[in-house]
């Protein structure tokens, strides 16, 4: 199967998880088209001063990879910095957040949430 990035659908979700400003939620494949378990395959975009709050995963585990930019992550309340190429999971039970500090670039991560 291939799909093409016009073939996408984006969402706009104002203030995601208790955040500041939007994210842009691209889901890279819809559920009907896989038959794993997973709530998202799709990538994130943070604009500069947005972000996603703190939120708990309950039966389910998150992977975010930078594509692009720079991200202010909370890990369980620890706060790090992640650049292009690095990549961060949240497993079920744990609370994260991510954020986009920067002035002027963009945020794009790469997120699956993973389902047991």
């Amino acid at each position: 199967m291939i799909k093409r990035a016009s073939d996408m659908t984006s969402t706009v979700k104002v203030n995601m998880r208790g955040g500041d400003g939007q994210a842009v939620v691209t889901d890279i494949l819809n559920k009907d088209e896989y038959k794993g378990k997973a709530r998202l395959l799709g990538t994130i975009l943070l604009e500069p001063g947005c972000s996603i709050g703190e939120h708990i995963h309950e039966n389910e585990e998150e992977v975010f990879y930078v594509i692009e930019g720079t991200a202010t992550y909370d890990d369980n309340g620890k706060t790090e910095i992640l650049r292009k190429g690095d990549s961060c999971l949240c497993l079920g039970g744990q609370k994260h957040s991510i954020a986009n500090r920067t002035e002027n670039e963009n945020l794009v991560v790469f997120a699956a949430i993973l389902t047991y």
